[in-house]
């Protein structure tokens, strides 16, 4: 399918023809030409004039060339390789294949790498560091912006999420029916089910299924930027909505990152009091979790504080890679906070005037 941003993935280069083996057996003077071990169709000709069944097998993988075949697309791919086999700007409407080599793997997707693993941070709510929202009736839902049992409504910026869920290993496919968690602080920098001021709400915090188009929606708020963290949003990735209940089954999890710009513009309301001081004192080189790279996490939002805001973001997944765990954020901090901070990923004091302390079963 069609990615929402494009231009934002960086590909990964195929391997080289060079790469595929080396010959070692003799050479038979009366065997018919062949070129990587496959039969020329033309020996008289030249490899790039083999023809279009030639071509395929260079370009794709055979199990690219597979799907090609059954969805009847042969023609497309053919549209996809420009005349000299180079990788074009997806803006010039050409080429998102390299010439380079026949195995194109499935992390050799059209849209480069994968979305990477990010920690969970210490406010889950999972199950897999105390609370748990996934076992409650209700958390399947669209819009996140009120507690399942209570009904709190949480205030902040409107912010419609919308998430383009990409099934690497099946040639960029919608990934039809898997289920996407998300959850997030409020606007005073807490999360629910675990800061002492609203343990018993489940607000910002909500399943959905990605449907046939690839996508899921959730309707939610603008977080808030809390002391030592980059503005952002966690979500977990499931095969499907039955799977929920054990985060161990998560195929991705990881984090969005917010733009600078319209979080400035959100936090100049009153309602998200301190969190523009505490987002001047972050950077996203100094991020414990995006500094090593937030190509593509870094999401784009459009709108305004009087009609709300809209965030879309590609998430590409190869799932024939099991989810290597995050590494430990570098510069201190970790996981959990200090004693008496609220919750953040990295440690660091709330927003000024965001009330509460984080609790979790490990005491933090």
């Amino acid at each position: 399918m069609t990615p929402i941003f494009p231009l934002r993935r960086t590909r990964r280069a195929f391997p080289a023809a060079s790469e595929h083996g080396e010959a070692t057996a003799p050479v038979d003077p009366s065997a018919p030409p062949t070129w990587e071990g496959r039969r020329l169709a033309r020996p008289e000709e030249d490899v790039e004039d083999q023809g279009l069944s030639f071509d395929i097998g260079t370009l794709v993988s055979r199990r690219g060339a597979m799907g090609v075949i059954g969805a009847g697309s042969a023609a497309a791919v053919l549209a996809a390789c420009s005349a000299g086999g180079e990788s074009t700007d997806a803006t010039t409407g050409g080429s998102a294949s390299d010439a380079g080599g026949a195995d194109a793997t499935a992390s050799s997707s059209a849209l480069g790498e994968e979305m990477p693993t990010e920690t969970a941070g210490p406010y889950p709510g999972d199950g897999s560091n105390g609370a748990d929202v996934l076992e409650i009736s209700g958390v399947e839902r669209s819009d996140i912006t009120t507690s399942i049992d209570t009904g709190t409504v949480a205030a902040g910026a409107p912010l419609t999420l919308t998430m383009n869920i990409i099934d690497m290993v099946e040639d960029d496919a919608p990934m039809t029916g898997a289920a996407v968690y998300v959850w997030h602080c409020d606007a005073h920098g807490e999360y629910s089910m675990y800061s002492e001021a609203i343990a018993e709400e489940t607000y910002l915090r909500g399943v959905q299924v990605v449907g046939e188009d690839g996508t899921v929606t959730f309707t939610t708020i603008f977080p808030a930027c809390y002391s030592g963290r980059w503005p952002h949003i966690h979500f977990e990735v499931f095969p499907d909505i039955a799977s929920i209940t054990d985060a161990g089954n998560a195929i991705l999890t990881s984090q969005i990152a917010l733009p600078e710009d319209v979080a400035e513009t959100v936090y100049s309301d009153a309602e998200y009091d301190g969190s523009a001081d505490n987002l001047s004192q972050v950077t996203l080189e100094s991020d414990n979790v995006f500094s090593d790279g937030w190509d593509l996490q870094l999401a784009e939002v459009t709108g305004d504080m009087s009609t709300g805001f809209a965030l879309s973001i590609d998430v590409p997944i190869d799932t024939s890679t099991a989810q290597q765990a995050a590494a430990a954020p570098a510069g201190g901090g970790g996981d959990m906070p200090p004693a008496g901070a609220m919750p953040s990923d990295g440690g660091g004091e709330p927003p000024a005037g965001g009330p509460g302390t984080a609790t979790s079963d490990d005491g933090s």
